[in-house]
C-alpha cells in the first residue's frame, strides 16, 4: 500500500524537528514515499515562513499531485493567510484524489476550504504529534517503547488512505441520559478545533450549515474559556442550528481552587438546559494520542443506543 504522502507546514514553526524526522521516517517504514516541502523546516517569529511562504507551500502541496497532504504541525498562522488561498485550485486537488489531512489551527483551512467549495478535508493527525512520537525521554538517552504512534489512529489513518474508512464508534461520559436516543440522517459533518471555529464566525469563512453534526475540541483551554466560546456560538444562533453537538476530548487545563466545583461537565450540563440539539460526549477526536480521522464536509448517520454511538459516513445502513 504505498502512498505518495506531501508533508507541508502551513501554519506555526516546526520546533521539534527530531519528531519531526521520526515522523517522517515512520510513514516511510510504512512502505509510503515521503515528499517534504522546501519549506516545511522554515521559520519566521512563530510562523513557518512568511504568509506569502506558507501559502505558496499550500499551493505546492495543492499541485503535488499526492495521494494525501499532511500538516507538519498545528500552531498558528492559517487565519491570518486565509484570504491568499486558492481555494479552487485546492478544490480540484481534491477532486484529483489529495486528502488534505491535519488538526488544530487546521481547522481554519477546513472551514474556509468548505464555505467555499464544499469540498471534504479530513480532520486527523499531525505528521509531529501524530507520526513523530517517541524518541529520548531522559539523559541517558532511553527510548520509552510506548511512545509510538497510536494504533486506532493509524488504522483509521490507513482506512483513509485505501478509502475503507466508513464510520466510527464510541462510548460516551457516564453522566449521559440512558433514555435518550439520538437519531441522525444525512448530515453534513463540520467542526474542529473549538477556537479556531468560533474565531471564523460572522467571516466569509464560517460554514453556513443547518442541520449538520459539529464536532468540536480544543487543548489548554481552562473550562470557563470552553463556555465562552459555546457560548459565542450558542448566541450567534450556530448550535440550535444542528442535529447533533458532539464534544471531543479537551485536553491540558488546570483546575484552581477559584472554581469551587466549576469544571468541564459543569459547561456541558448547563449547555444542554440553552438549546434542544443533542449532546454527545467522549468522541475519541483532539489532541489526544488515540483519535479517529473525520471526514469534514462528508455525509453522515449518527445514532446512539445508552452511552454508544455510532457515527457512520459509508454506505448508509440505517435508512
Amino acid at each position: 500500500m504505498k502512498k505518495h504522502i506531501y508533508i507541508y507546514s502551513p501554519s506555526g514553526a516546526v520546533r521539534d524537528k527530531a519528531a519531526f524526522r521520526r515522523g517522517v521516517r515512520y510513514l516511510q517504514s510504512l512502505g509510503h514515499e515521503v515528499e517534504i516541502d522546501t519549506d516545511a523546516l522554515t521559520s519566521h517569529m512563530r510562523f513557518a515562513g512568511d504568509d506569502c511562504t506558507r501559502l505558496a507551500a499550500i499551493h505546492r502541496a495543492a499541485a503535488s499531485g499526492a495521494d494525501v497532504a499532511l500538516i507538519a504541525r498545528g500552531g498558528y498562522g492559517l487565519t491570518r493567510i486565509l484570504g491568499g488561498i486558492r481555494y479552487k485550485a485546492l478544490a480540484k486537488a481534491i477532486e484529483g484524489g489529495t486528502s488534505f489531512v491535519g488538526i488544530s489551527d487546521f481547522t481554519a483551512l477546513q472551514m474556509a476550504l468548505l464555505q467555499r467549495t464544499g469540498s471534504v478535508t479530513w480532520a486527523g493527525p499531525a505528521l509531529c504529534e501524530g507520526f513523530g512520537v517517541g524518541g529520548p525521554t531522559d539523559t541517558s538517552g532511553a527510548t520509552d517503547e510506548h511512545r509510538v504512534p497510536d494504533d486506532i489512529m493509524e488504522d483509521c489513518f490507513n482506512d483513509m488512505l485505501l478509502g475503507q474508512g466508513e464510520g466510527s464508534g464510541w462510548r460516551q461520559h457516564r453522566e449521559v441520559n440512558l433514555s435518550d436516543t439520538v437519531r441522525v440522517n444525512n448530515a453534513t459533518i463540520w467542526g474542529g478545533n473549538l477556537t479556531m471555529v468560533a474565531s471564523l464566525l460572522g467571516t466569509d469563512y464560517f460554514p453556513q450549515i443547518k442541520g449538520g453534526i459539529l464536532f468540536l475540541e480544543d487543548v489548554g483551554e481552562h473550562p470557563y474559556r470552553i463556555e465562552r466560546l459555546l457560548t459565542q456560538l450558542l448566541h450567534a444562533g450556530v448550535l440550535a442550528r444542528q442535529k447533533a453537538i458532539v464534544l471531543g476530548q479537551f485536553t491540558e487545563f488546570k483546575l484552581t481552587p477559584h472554581d469551587k466545583g466549576f469544571k468541564l461537565q459543569t459547561v456541558i450540563q448547563w449547555l444542554r438546559t440553552q438549546i434542544k440539539t443533542p449532546i454527545l460526549t467522549n468522541l475519541p477526536y483532539g489532541h489526544v494520542a488515540t483519535k479517529i480521522l473525520l471526514p469534514v464536509g462528508s455525509k453522515a448517520d449518527l445514532v446512539t443506543e445508552g452511552r454508544d454511538a455510532l457515527l457512520f459516513w459509508g454506505h448508509n445502513p440505517f435508512h
